[in-house]
């Protein structure tokens, strides 16, 4: 009996969860029973007897619900979660919360993922640049 309280208890045990922005802390949660949230592969859930992991997240949803009450929906920018025991850590640059899902929904598509195409074309450009320094550099060399 006490064998099977001691993993009870191990097994339940909630998360504490931080959102942490650039410049502020966005969320600091602790008895967090359940967090789903999106990454390239697809949608994840985490518990608090889930190993420990690392996972790139893409913008979109993300829910957590404190133990015992109603859960909460926040919408992300891309980012990086972290779960080291009961620790779950989620570094993204914007986040905001408030209103309803479709709400939440048109605002990343909006912001984030316009934000997110427009990052990818200055990449692309700068690596369009670096590429021709390099050829020039390289026949600058040869002569």
């Amino acid at each position: 009996p006490q064998r099977r309280r001691f993993l009870h208890q191990a097994w339940s045990s909630p998360m504490r969860l931080r959102i942490l922005l650039p410049e502020q802390i966005f969320v600091d949660q602790a008895d967090v029973a359940t967090i789903a949230f999106k990454t390239h592969g697809g949608s994840f859930g985490l518990l608090p007897h889930r190993r420990d992991c690392v996972a790139a997240i893409v913008p979109g949803l993300f829910f957590y619900q404190p133990a015992g009450k109603p859960e909460i929906t926040v919408a992300l920018d891309e980012g990086v979660l972290v779960k080291a025991g009961d620790q779950v850590l989620v570094s993204v640059r914007r986040a905001m919360a408030g209103g309803d899902i479709a709400q939440l929904q048109h605002r990343i598509a909006a912001d984030f993922l316009a934000l997110t195409n427009l990052q990818q074309d200055q990449r692309r450009a700068s690596a369009e640049l670096e590429t021709g320094f390099l050829k020039h550099f390289a026949a600058f060399e040869d002569a």
